[in-house]
Formats: structure tokens, sequence, C-alpha cells
């Protein structure tokens, strides 16, 4: 399939389907992780964190550089977070495919709503107002606030 023709294909499903918008990895070391992505492929820093972790962006989706602990599991994919139009539909959808509800995530993270699981044990969030909304920021950068203090 031609570039033109995929181009095509993909702008009939804008707008009818969930689209994954972030990818979090945990590492030992976020900032070499960031420095490489910077330079292999030109992805932007929006967003350093007090934790160690390292946002990056290459202007659709969000790369989530997230610090390894010790106590963690071993560095590599941590989640993935996908943006849908109705997060309730999305919800049932997943019962009925017969996968535990999605659970809530903790209000002083509002950088999606629902944590949920895919039949090998990965772990997603769940969106519907997605990570860029603009309405959501006042609520992102009162957590980045309490991430500092905590």
């Amino acid at each position: 399939m031609g570039t033109n023709a995929c181009l095509a294909h993909a702008s009939l499903w804008e707008g009818r389907m969930a689209k994954i918008r972030h990818l979090a990895i945990k590492t030992p070391n976020p900032q070499r992780l960031a420095d490489f992505y910077e330079s292999a492929f030109e992805f932007e820093v929006v967003l350093r964190s007090e934790s160690g972790a390292v946002y990056l962006t290459d202007g659709y989706l969000t790369l989530a550089l997230l610090k390894c602990r010790p106590e963690d599991s071993p560095p590599g994919i941590n989640h993935f977070g996908i943006a849908v139009e109705d997060a309730d539909a999305a919800c049932r959808k997943l019962v009925e495919l017969g996968l535990p509800q999605p659970t809530v995530r903790p209000s002083n993270r509002p950088y999606a709503e629902l944590r949920a699981m895919d039949p090998d044990g990965n772990l997603f969030d769940l969106s519907q107002h997605g990570y860029d909304e603009e309405q959501y920021l006042p609520e992102r950068e009162a957590a980045r606030k309490k991430e500092k203090v905590g």
C-alpha cells in the first residue's frame, strides 16, 4: 500500500476508534533515554518532574520516561494510554470481553481517568478527556505541584 493509500485509509478511521496517545517506559536513567529520543528522533521534552520522570512528544504521542525504583518491576514498558470518546462504553466493552472492571485513577493524577488490564496483564490507561485537553491543564498543574511537595 503506497503512502497516499495509507493516509486515505487512516483518514477513514479518524474519529471512529480509540487512539493510543501515550506510552510509559520505566528506566533507571530517564534523562539518558530522553537524550536518546531527542537526538535520534527530534522528540521534544514537554515536562521534567521532580521525581526524575521526563515526558517527551513527537507532536502526537507522549512518551513518559519514568524512574525505575529498585522495588519496582524491571525496566521496560510500564503502561500505555488510550484516548476514547466514551469511557463508560469502553469499560462496558472490556467487562463484556471478560476483563476486570477498570479502576479509577487517583484524583491527584489527572492524566487519565481509568486504569485497565489486557488479557495478558499489560496495564493501560483509559482517558475520555485526553492528556492534552486544555481544560484539564489546571488539574495537571495542581498535581505537579503536589508531586514537588510530596
